[in-house]
């Protein structure tokens, strides 16, 4: 049986400031979960478990601290609408910046991302295509917000992610890397040259690139529409955008 107290604490894990002064967030489901722990990316402090999840893999993770908590003790500390079966408090793990590094491939910048569904999303699309570093502004939401934890199905584990001034960062690169940003009145990513090895900025999901990144951006593009009608969609999705570009940038 767990503390009153301990319920609390994880509850409170739900809010940023929480996390920040924790410095620890909430994972769950077994996907996410025995990912974690099977990583050395991050140290897990307490996995709280159903008898079924805890007898089936103590043995696996005998070196961590697992805890047994019943279906109800479960639904009081999950963040889900339907609990599943294992959730694990786990220690933040902040990633240096090192410019050198992230410009020697592709990477991706993210302008004011505030939704934590497509952050984690863009987390998985950046998984998938082999990129390892995504740049995060300092207003865009935290990795750590659990719904962006589930949203990305454990790819924070394998993608580095940072935070800080976009506008600093790309006025301090000392590389010839391209800055590919996203407009409407860009050129079509289907008829312009793309450098696979490129630092793409996605914008905020309403107001896009914000302005003191619009000189930083070396190459406008676009994803045209190929709808025939008149009151088409305005505009993607920013993770589904992403998912487009990266496509695209990888397949040349």
């Amino acid at each position: 049986m767990i503390s009153i107290q301990t319920i609390k604490r994880i509850k409170s894990l739900q809010q940023k400031k929480f996390r920040e002064e924790e410095h620890c967030f909430v994972a769950e489901t077994p996907k996410i979960v025995e990912e974690i722990l099977n990583s050395s990316a991050y140290s897990v402090e307490t996995v709280y478990g159903l008898k079924a999840w805890i007898d089936a893999n103590w043995k696996r993770f005998a070196r961590h601290t697992l805890e047994e908590v019943s279906p109800k003790e479960l639904e009081r500390i999950s963040g889900l609408q339907t609990p599943n079966q294992v959730l694990a408090v786990v220690k933040k793990n902040d990633s240096l910046l090192d410019l050198g590094t992230i410009f020697s491939d592709m990477c991706l910048m993210l302008d004011d991302i505030r939704d934590p569904g497509n952050l984690g999303t863009i987390l998985r699309i950046a998984d998938w295509f082999g990129i390892k570093h995504v740049v995060c502004s300092n207003e865009s939401v935290e990795y750590t917000n659990p719904k962006c934890i589930q949203a990305s199905m454990g790819s924070f584990l394998r993608v580095s992610v940072y935070y800080g001034d976009l506008a600093q960062f790309l006025s301090d690169k000392k590389t010839d890397t391209p800055i590919y940003g996203t407009f409407m009145e860009g050129e079509s990513i289907y008829q312009t040259e793309l450098n696979p090895k490129a630092c793409i900025v996605i914008g905020n999901e309403a107001h896009g690139i914000s302005k003191p990144l619009e000189p930083l951006i070396t190459k406008k593009i676009h994803i045209p529409s190929f709808s025939n009608e008149k009151n088409h969609a305005e505009s993607l999705n920013a993770s589904v955008a992403t998912a487009i570009l990266c496509s695209e940038f990888k397949r040349r």
